[in-house]
């Protein structure tokens, strides 16, 4: 196969996509952002020309000059692609998206998908458009989401499985027969950027909804949050708890002290099993608590 391909590219997932894609294929350039040190290598050791930054409001005019694709395909690229990038190659752009289009556009879909209690995601390749995540599909595959999975767990079954879905993205662009899908906008769903403040645990949630929320964003990732004492709390791991507890009890209320304080929630109560720092001896009748 002689098609050449321009890659948009960040992070580990993209890195490891890149070494894949290499294999096989011709990589005519390669954009990443600053901060993605293993692309920034794997260009400059095979002499693959490279462009760093945000390419958006036509900075990436100059480096384009004199290149010419067939394809274009982006993943896990950190930055919104405009329309100069995504006319550019000679056939279409394509993004590879970690879930199941329409559902979860937007960014660390993983993530919310744990959030919200799914118990499967995938990856989509897509044409890529101006408007994020709605191009027509060309291949999708699920992922199985346990019930104890954290966030960071979920993006190691991604790595593995990237390459052999790129791999058929790859085969199905070149067949003859490929067959683009609509994407119904009645079933799409949307979540925006996390960031590390938006951690902050809602005692008043259930504790289904805080068990998630822990495990989407427990170590390696920045945690979620709560305060005790005026000091804030990054808890890495809980447990859902029968502990029993009376109505009038406010949420966030511990109702068993020790280092593995036990905490009232608005439908039941959760164990706290990991933190983050120095152990803790946590008092009864003591409270967690949000701020704002």
């Amino acid at each position: 196969m002689n098609s050449s391909f321009g890659i948009l590219a960040s992070g580990n997932l993209g890195y490891l996509s890149l070494l894949f894609i290499e294999e096989k294929y011709i990589i005519d350039f390669i954009f990443t952002d600053l901060k993605s040190d293993e692309i920034i290598n794997f260009a400059s050791k095979r002499n693959i020309p490279v462009f760093i930054g945000n390419p958006r409001d036509g900075k990436a005019i100059n480096f384009l000059k004199n290149k010419k694709v067939d394809y274009l395909i982006s993943i896990n690229y950190l930055f919104i692609i405009e329309n100069d990038l995504i006319n550019f190659p000679e056939k279409f752009a394509i993004n590879i998206h970690g879930s199941l289009l329409p559902k979860y556009r937007g960014r660390t879909p993983h993530i919310w998908s744990i959030i919200n209690n799914e118990k499967e995601t995938g990856i989509t390749a897509h044409i890529l458009t101006e408007m994020c995540d709605r191009g027509d599909i060309i291949h999708q595959e699920s992922i199985l989401i346990e019930d104890n999975i954290t966030g960071n767990e979920l993006l190691e079954k991604y790595k593995l499985l990237y390459p052999n879905f790129i791999c058929k993205v790859l085969e199905k662009i070149h067949g003859e027969n490929i067959k683009f899908i609509k994407q119904d906008e009645n079933l799409a769903t949307w979540f925006n950027k996390r960031t590390p403040k938006d951690g902050q645990i809602i005692w008043s949630w259930q504790k289904e909804r805080i068990y998630n929320w822990v495990r989407a964003l427990s170590e390696p990732y920045p945690g979620a949050y709560s305060f005790y004492e005026n000091e804030m709390i990054i808890i890495d791991k809980i447990e859902k708890s029968n502990f029993g507890f009376c109505q009038d009890m406010e949420n966030g209320e511990i109702l068993k002290g020790g280092y593995n304080p036990i905490i009232k929630t608005s439908n039941g109560a959760i164990k706290i099993l990991k933190y983050r720092g120095q152990l803790k001896k946590f008092s009864k009748g003591n409270k967690f608590y949000e701020r704002y």
